[in-house]
């Protein structure tokens, strides 16, 4: 760096911020601070919309499969029906199939009641032991 250069950095007559006021850096490092996180906050924004845009389409497509699946469920049950028919009447061979889908529904849902029954009451109970216990052992450990 020439002497030139550097009394002009010195006296700051050069143009260079080499000898700005201590407030004013706070407050351009703070303004500076402040465009950073609202340019993140900005880009963050535009990046979660973009994988809402997705989980959306992927949740129509799931619930579009689970669809053509339920039919394909239901075409399975008119070929055991038809299967049937070959050997029974169509009325014995659809009521045979009602009567066993009827029985898988039951077990379902009795299997779904006792789960239910497992998970309840819904409150977080071992939760709300340990919190009253530890705030049993923080008065005694107050008194002492």
């Amino acid at each position: 760096m020439s002497s030139t250069q550097q009394q002009g950095l010195t006296s700051g007559n050069d143009g260079h911020r080499g000898h700005e006021p201590v407030g004013e850096l706070v407050q351009q490092a703070s303004q500076q601070l402040t465009e950073l996180v609202r340019g993140e906050l900005k880009l963050a924004q535009a990046e979660m919309k973009e994988k809402g845009r997705r989980y959306g389409k992927s949740g129509g497509l799931f619930g579009g499969a689970s669809l053509v699946g339920f039919l394909m469920l239901q075409a399975l049950v008119a070929t055991v029906i038809a299967a049937l028919a070959l050997v029974l009447p169509v009325w014995a061979a659809a009521l045979i199939v009602t009567a066993v889908l009827g029985v898988m529904a039951a077990v379902l849902a009795l299997s779904g009641k006792k789960q239910a029954g497992k998970a309840a009451p819904v409150t977080p109970e071992s939760t709300i032991e340990n919190v009253k216990a530890d705030v049993a052992e923080i008065k005694r450990s107050a008194h002492r």
